[in-house]
């Protein structure tokens, strides 16, 4: 059984935090489970797991028999319901590794979080659980390779801006088919607001979400979906969000609506953040103390790469000179502002001079590369992502430059488009030392069916030398590494508001190992 140590539950306790650190500790209000029948279908949401380590990785499902009851509760009594987990060699669990037994409480929606260890590095797992009667859908995962190890390669996906009512989720569909050691989520996972979309698939509840309520039912329906239910059983993730999970362009304890104050920001902020941690593979160190929660962290793949998972909101300065696209906002210039706060950037700074990986990781939410819109000699710059951060950016990008970190790939979500681009120390002089690549990848289904390009894209190519790709269609991006190269295969369907699109292969970008800068591959 799975209990947390004194030391590790008075670290997770706070005025804010005690009740959720308690129910992940099996301790609850309500009573525990006995003889009372338990509801049919307890798994409609599936399995997931998420975060591996050389010795284990974190399991999830959640209890919920009608998922998406108005009240939240999934349709599960007010009772701690006990879960039993296993863990084998074969998906016919002849071989079991591990096995184990979690609580599932109703403060955490019933949610279930076994962080398993004990497990071979680098070795595919199954597991499943079991409540009463009735047996979880099986999971397959994957160890990570010793920390000290030095694979010969890897290979992962990366996705972000899946909004439920305006499309299929397709893409997740073809991702099954790819061999991969991780999917790596990096934001808008669902989406807050009332729209009813036009493929016959609208959100629940119909209104914008606020309570803790609406963000369980509205993460319960992303999570019926059968294609991203099958991608979560398939491989481990490592998820981090954007704004959407909360609310539009927030920025840490600032509304996007003026006349929100913030404490009642803070209790949406609150509820919004216990219903993810709910619905997502993470791990204990994440759970929520009120309206805070740490997400940012790393994950490393022996000696060959090391990602930096970023938290590009909870941080964050607020946006600038309205926050849209602006002309010579001096305030953007403002070197006090930041968009992963002091703390976190420290961390993200030391990690990178410290690394002894192949490839050093950036797994974030907002294009980081200069992003001009003007085709002449101005400047019409975005002030939601690292564009209204220059200063920030350019800490970054100098230390690269000093300590000569190799290898810096930053991926990319949040603007429904493909996009890839050299990243230069100084912007303005193209001759300037190219301090990594960045690979922005596409929606999954956010913006619809989409098109090779578009006004932004034409944009974005004719005001940006250091941009070499643009496309407006939706899939992932698969990565495939080893130590003297990087490969990025942009995976995209025609469509996604029909049912059962193709996906194809548009372009695929190499960099190699010590050489920085992105060459094209193949280009359709």
């Amino acid at each position: 059984m799975s209990f947390l140590d004194r030391r590790g539950f008075l670290g997770l306790t706070g005025a804010a935090g005690a009740g959720l650190a308690a129910a992940v500790a099996g301790l609850s209000a309500a009573p525990a489970q006995a003889t009372g029948k338990l509801p049919a279908d307890l798994f409609t949401l599936g399995v997931a797991s998420g975060d591996p380590l050389p010795d284990g990785v974190v399991l999830w499902t959640r209890l919920a028999p009608d998922a998406l009851a108005a009240d939240g509760l999934g349709g599960m009594p007010r009772r701690v319901v006990p879960v039993w987990w296993e863990v084998a060699e074969d998906p016919r669990f002849r071989r079991i590794a591990r096995r184990g037994l979690e609580l599932a409480t109703p403060e955490l929606g019933h949610s279930v979080h076994a962080e398993v260890d004990g497990l071979r590095a680098d070795r595919e797992y199954f597991y499943r659980f079991r409540a009463g009667d009735e047996i979880s859908p099986v999971g397959r995962t994957r160890t990570a390779p010793d920390f000290r190890a030095r694979p010969n390669s890897m290979a992962f996906a990366f996705v972000s801006c899946q909004n439920y009512p305006t499309g299929h989720f397709t893409p997740y569909r073809h991702m099954l088919e790819e061999d991969l050691d991780l999917v790596v989520h990096l934001g808008d996972y669902i989406y807050e607001g009332p729209a009813a979309g036009t493929i016959g698939r609208a959100h629940l509840p119909a209104a914008e979400i606020f309570s803790l309520a609406d963000y369980r039912v509205r993460h319960a329906q992303y999570k019926t979906d059968p294609d991203l239910q099958a991608a979560h059983g398939r491989f481990p993730w490592a998820v981090t969000w954007d704004d959407h999970e909360v609310e539009n362009n927030y920025a840490d304890e600032i509304s996007e609506d003026a006349n929100q104050s913030p404490e009642s920001f803070r209790q949406r902020r609150a509820a919004a953040y216990q219903a993810y941690y709910e619905h997502l593979p993470l791990r204990r160190a994440a759970l929520p103390r009120g309206a805070d929660m740490r997400l940012y962290r790393r994950l490393r793949y022996g000696q060959l790469a090391e990602f930096n998972v970023l938290d590009g909101r909870q941080y964050r300065d607020d946006q600038v000179c309205g926050g849209g696209s602006s002309t010579g906002c001096a305030d953007a210039l403002d070197p006090s502002r930041s968009m992963l706060g002091a703390e976190q950037e420290k961390w993200l700074l030391d990690g990178l001079t410290n690394s002894r990986a192949t490839w050093n990781v950036l797994a974030q939410q907002t294009v980081m590369a200069r992003a001009d819109r003007d085709p002449g000699p101005g400047l019409l710059l975005p002030m939601d992502n690292w564009n209204g951060y220059e200063p920030a950016r350019q800490r970054i990008f100098d230390r690269v430059a000093q300590r000569r970190i190799d290898n810096m790939v930053v991926v990319t979500g949040d603007a429904h488009c493909s996009m890839v681009a050299d990243l230069k120390q100084d912007f303005d002089d193209p001759a300037s030392r190219t301090v990594g690549v960045e690979f922005l990848g596409t929606s999954i289904t956010s913006g619809a069916d989409g098109a090779d390009m578009d006004a932004r894209g034409t944009e974005w190519l004719a005001s940006n030398p250091h941009m070499k790709y643009y496309n407006q269609r939706r899939g992932y991006v698969r990565c495939t590494l080893d130590r003297q190269e990087w490969r990025s295969d942009y995976r995209v369907v025609p469509y996604v508001t029909t049912a059962g699109a193709p996906v194809s292969t548009h372009a695929s970008f190499v960099v190699e190992s010590g050489r920085p800068g992105v060459q094209v591959d193949r280009l359709s």
